[in-house]
């Protein structure tokens, strides 16, 4: 199986999550280890196959679908090639065949308000954790800075319908840890999102999570990657 990378987004702990498109079915397929993460240490900068836009080769990954998550493949690291960097005009093509003008549509009308602009997915439900969204108007992003909280990088979006403040977990907007938000690519990104001629969103349900306020356990929405026109292609390195 082939696929191209879509999808490049931090984890906790340091942890990181890769999916990609398969080239041949055109669906999304994340590759996972079993319940443990994957490392930075498959990252192309670090002399392993992933970066965004790249085609490689998984071998015969294992579909291990998890409702929502049914995108999941178990695979084996070794197995892996990388084979091409796909160009800017060829990943931006397949973005835009992919995009779609709402988020329920690509959730399957499951997202619901939980308040403050922010929208989830009840646990177990759905066909579908990944997607990329043409959004109704430039999205915002922007890093918060409680006072009482660690900096979160999120971004305001809307599809026309829906109106969200999400969490954004771009691995390009974050530090040489993979888990510090980079203040300066930020306040560029924004820059670059105000003035671009296209913007789509790679968007994703995360794993279940319940807040610290101990209410229920919940998929949050979130945005995965931002892609400009401009430079559709853009790599960690």
């Amino acid at each position: 199986m082939r696929i191209l990378i879509n999808h490049l987004t931090r984890m906790r702990a340091g942890k990181i999550c890769i999916a990609g498109v398969d080239v041949e079915t055109r669906r999304h397929v994340r590759p996972v280890l079993g319940y443990e993460g994957l490392t930075a240490k498959l990252l192309a900068r670090y002399g392993g196959p992933f970066d965004m836009a790249r085609i490689v080769e998984l071998g015969n990954p294992r579909p291990k679908p998890n409702r929502p998550h049914t995108e999941d493949h178990e695979f084996a690291p070794s197995r892996v090639r990388f084979r091409r960097n796909a160009s800017a005009a060829e990943f931006w093509e397949m973005l835009r065949e992919l995009g779609q003008s709402s988020l329920q549509e690509i959730f399957g009308g499951l997202l619901r308000d939980i308040g403050q602009s922010r929208w989830a997915a009840d646990v177990g439900q759905g066909a579908a954790s990944l997607g990329v969204l043409r959004p109704h108007g430039p999205p915002q992003l922007y890093l918060r800075t409680d006072r009482d909280r660690k900096p979160q990088i999120r971004i305001k979006l809307g599809d026309g319908r829906l109106e969200a403040d999400a969490g954004v977990t771009d691995l390009r907007l974050y530090g040489p840890d993979h888990a510090t938000p980079d203040a300066d690519m930020v306040r560029a990104a924004a820059r670059w999102i105000a003035n671009s001629e296209g913007v789509l969103l790679g968007v994703g349900l995360t794993r279940k999570f319940r807040p610290s306020d101990g209410s229920g356990y919940l998929h949050y929405l979130q945005v995965n990657n931002v892609h400009l026109e401009e430079d559709p292609a853009w790599r960690l390195g």
